[in-house]
């Protein structure tokens, strides 16, 4: 429950923030009259995301006859990947975020093509939606479908938690820290981008892909994968009562590229607040 929703609150939360700094773009230059043209962007966006959900699970169907194991693997490392690329993409372009989409809707209204940001509004939350299904599957894959309706609780909350943080920052209701916000968020990313990718690696040795290792330490008399705190662990940030040393190595080396990308020198300048609710 704790992966999926801390998945989908943070990417519902940058699909909400996107909405809001267009309609605050379209506030400021007084063309209210294309809320309407967001909004319906907004939900076929989500529309469709919903339906490249639907489409990955019938699809995955043939798939299988490939072996559950093998399928298993690549939806965990492709997952990984965009994990990661997503979080370093965050801390490249979080900082401009606003900037880039002012630049957007004033380059849309001197070309009396305002329409368009309902195009931006698609794609924003096309994008956010899309990633949040390849992120949940490979969630999926890796605890199984014994937590399926956990699962679901947690990604149910997390867009509700979205959505709220989405209103009180546009309203001004909340002195929301974004640089905070997803600061913490990636972090939390991090460990559970290392946790799949360990996961990987134990589905390749089960494959026969890498060599047998012996078992680094033995935590299941203290904390076993299968307890209510365990399983949450081990969704969330990739505990396990058992690990391979190719497991551990390989969660600890995720670990150190994975800061250095999300929190190296490569940091850019300072974050800026970013003012979502433009008031005249």
């Amino acid at each position: 429950m704790g992966a999926t929703f801390l998945i989908t609150a943070r990417e519902g939360f940058e699909a909400a923030l996107l909405l809001g700094l267009v309609y605050a773009s379209l506030n400021r230059l007084g063309r209210h009259d294309q809320f309407r043209n967001v909004t319906i962007g907004a939900w076929v966006g989500f529309l469709a995301s919903v339906l490249m959900g639907i489409a990955v699970t019938v699809l995955s169907g043939p798939l299988l006859d490939l072996g559950p194991d093998v399928i298993a693997a690549a939806v965990i490392f492709a997952a990984v990947g965009l994990l990661t690329w997503h979080g370093w993409w965050m801390r490249q372009h979080a900082r401009v975020l606003r900037g880039e989409v002012e630049q957007r809707v004033e380059a849309a209204e001197a070309s009396r093509r305002l329409w368009a940001v309902g195009l931006i509004a698609f794609a924003g939350v096309f994008r956010e939606g899309a990633e949040t299904v390849l992120f949940l599957w490979g969630l999926m894959t890796q605890v199984g479908s014994t937590h399926g309706w956990d699962s679901a609780i947690g990604a149910a909350l997390g867009l509700v938690v979205a959505a709220a943080l989405g209103w009180a920052v546009y309203h001004g209701g909340a002195r929301l820290s974004l640089p905070r916000f997803f600061t913490a968020t990636s972090i939390l990313i991090l460990f559970l981008a290392a946790g799949l990718f360990s996961t990987g690696l134990g589905r390749l040795q089960a494959l026969g892909a890498l060599p047998p290792a012996d078992i680094l330490w033995d935590t299941s008399a203290v904390l076993s994968n299968e307890s209510i705190v365990g399983s949450f662990l081990n969704g969330l940030v990739g505990y396990r009562a058992r690990p391979s040393t190719i497991e551990a190595f390989g969660y600890l080396a995720y670990l150190v590229v994975g800061t250095a990308l999300f929190f190296g020198s490569g940091a850019l300048t300072p974050w800026r607040r970013i003012p979502v609710a433009a008031r005249d």
